[in-house]
């Protein structure tokens, strides 16, 4: 839970997520959507996905109980080296290496490293001096130690190289340029796309659809709609991508407004409909599943942040 979100966000998620799901087992035997659904708000949905499956593949094939070395952990679905590292040096005393973000600048900084730090060159010469670092006695105390060195005293702004127990072996700190370190280059521009929802009713019931297994928000539920194509309306946008992914004709739309969400690299900008259909079965054609439900249901369902912005948005129209 805490890959890419803060620790007051997810404490709250933390507690009730254990007191579903106790202890792996419980998390196994749960169905994914339940999952999802304790996860929304959190994003990132592919970290309960593949939590979800692991718990699956720790009862399977471990008997219930989580592996204690690092080649077995990073065979689970969802866990890298880092984690795998964490796990086994933290919590089974393992000497092995972690290279998160705090130690890859604690790193870079010590040994001069002035490469982009994403460069496959640059991280094996990062994963090399961590496994140094980690093999020797308490590996799990020192792990934790570069952390918490990264996290309150090499900062990414103004460095407390005073403070600093490594200072007099520090490279960067010799050369002066310890806050320029580690290099990233210019982030790639967020891309800007325009999509259209809608709140499509039938006899006072409401459609929801289910994305793809895979790709962006995966799996979770959504309002009916899609892509704008450059130059195109919003509301021939409604009508065109209705039709080609539900299967349904406009009997009549209302444009309600827009909303917008960002993604680490997509500025979403969804319009957002109250429509009516026409009498036809849905056919789907890119979500995985649908759903007739009372407008108000569809907040129980596991969604993105974008959707629970066009719901604040659609369900007050519903009414």
């Amino acid at each position: 839970m805490l890959q890419q979100t803060r620790v007051e966000t997810v404490l709250p998620y933390y507690a009730r997520f254990l007191a579903r799901f106790p202890d792996v087992g419980s998390l196994a035997r749960a169905e994914i959507d339940e999952v999802l659904g304790l996860w929304t708000g959190l994003g990132y949905y592919s970290r309960a996905r593949n939590l979800h499956r692991a718990a699956r593949v720790v009862v399977e094939r471990h008997a219930g109980s989580l592996p204690d070395d690092a080649t077995s952990l990073r065979a689970l679905p969802g866990i890298g080296p880092y984690t795998a590292g964490a796990v086994a040096s933290i919590a089974f005393d393992r000497p092995e290496p972690i290279v998160d973000g705090n130690v890859a600048r604690v790193l870079s900084r010590l040994h001069g490293l002035r490469e982009d730090i994403a460069a496959a060159s640059s991280r094996k010469r990062l994963w090399e001096e961590a496994a140094a670092l980690a093999d020797g006695p308490e590996p799990g105390a020192l792990n934790q130690a570069l952390m918490e060195l990264g996290a309150t005293v090499c900062t990414p702004r103004a460095p407390r190289c005073a403070a600093c127990p490594i200072t007099r072996d520090c490279d960067a700190h010799r050369a002066g340029d310890a806050e320029s370190l580690p290099y990233k280059p210019r982030r790639t521009r967020v891309r800007e796309v325009d999509a259209v929802a809608a709140l499509v009713l039938r006899r006072g019931r409401a459609l929801a659809v289910r994305r793809p297994d895979t790709g962006l928000l995966a799996g979770m539920w959504e309002l009916p709609g899609g892509d704008v194509a450059a130059g195109e309306p919003a509301d021939d946008a409604i009508a065109r991508t209705l039709a080609e992914r539900v299967g349904l004709r406009l009997a009549d739309s209302r444009a309600l407004g827009s909303v917008e969400h960002g993604f680490t690299h997509i500025a979403l900008r969804l319009h957002v409909f109250h429509c009516r259909v026409a009498a036809g079965r849905v056919r789907l054609r890119g979500p995985t599943a649908h759903r007739w439900l009372a407008p108000q249901e569809l907040r129980a369902l596991p969604q993105g942040g974008p959707t629970r912005k066009a719901l604040d948005l659609a369900l007050p129209a519903a009414t």
